[in-house]
């Protein structure tokens, strides 16, 4: 299904997007060394809940997971990368950690994720696949406009994904997003240009370049949801829920103080 919403719509999806922005921004600020997972959680269930919206996570059970995912954010921890689900681990200086959060509220849901460093040792090589990830991230919203194809996207992505070096897996991706978290269409982080769906003003998607360090293989954690780098890797995920609008792409899950 692909919806493209119309103005009304677009204003939730707004409000829903800053909501996102700023609970990911709350948690990176209180992410330090010593914390568990857990309490992270935790946080996250109360400020959803103080904000009247719902998780997108809780009660989602896919193909590709085990049983419902039980928890209202994802969070992987070095070699984790995606569908990262809390557990009593307590972060150390170091640690590069990816937050992704996916909530809906007033009918419209918005998808994000940051990756960062706890502490104060910065690696160098985690610090430059972070920022890899982040400028592979804004290369795709750049492309993204009106008239544009679902490969101009993947193909700017992964041009700079190539560029620095890291295999790029095509399992997962961006896809669309409106009053559910996973729609079409699929936007892999790699593709041809000029092929795929036809971006419209309306249309919600979420961008979300991802690699690890030296493979493109995934295995599937003993809690049947976390997906690791096949190698123990460090691994880096950015991604934001953008808005096709006449003048380009709007991003919508920015926090509130790095909101023009």
């Amino acid at each position: 299904m692909i919806e493209i919403l119309n103005s009304a719509r677009l204003r939730r999806a707004r409000d829903t997007g800053a909501l996102v922005g700023d609970i990911l921004h709350t948690l990176k600020q209180r992410s330090t060394v010593g914390t568990n997972l857990l309490d992270i959680d935790r946080w996250a269930k109360e400020m959803i809940t103080e904000a009247g919206a719902q998780s997108c996570y809780v009660d989602y059970a896919p193909s590709f997971g085990r049983g419902p995912f039980g928890h209202y954010i994802c969070t992987a921890v070095n070699d984790g990368v995606l569908h990262g689900r809390p557990h009593p681990y307590t972060l150390a200086d170091g640690d590069l950690l990816t937050l992704d959060l996916a909530v809906v509220r007033g009918g419209v849901a918005a998808d994000a994720a940051i990756s960062f460093l706890v502490g104060g040792a910065r690696p160098a090589e985690s610090v430059a696949m972070i920022e890899t990830t982040e400028r592979a991230l804004a290369a795709g919203i750049a492309a993204a406009r009106p008239g544009a194809r679902v490969g101009d996207l993947s193909h700017a992505i992964g041009a700079v994904l190539s560029e620095a070096g890291y295999p790029i897996n095509t399992e997962f991706g961006g896809h669309g997003i409106g009053s559910t978290m996973h729609q079409d269409p699929h936007v892999a982080n790699t593709g041809r240009p000029g092929r795929g769906y036809q971006l419209r003003p309306g249309l919600l998607l979420a961008l979300e370049p991802w690699v690890m360090a030296d493979t493109a293989a995934l295995v599937t954690d003993a809690d049947g949801w976390t997906l690791r780098s096949a190698t123990g890797c460090r691994t880096a995920h950015s991604e934001h829920t953008i808005a096709i609008t006449d003048d380009g792409a709007e991003i919508l899950t920015l926090p509130t103080q790095a909101r023009p």
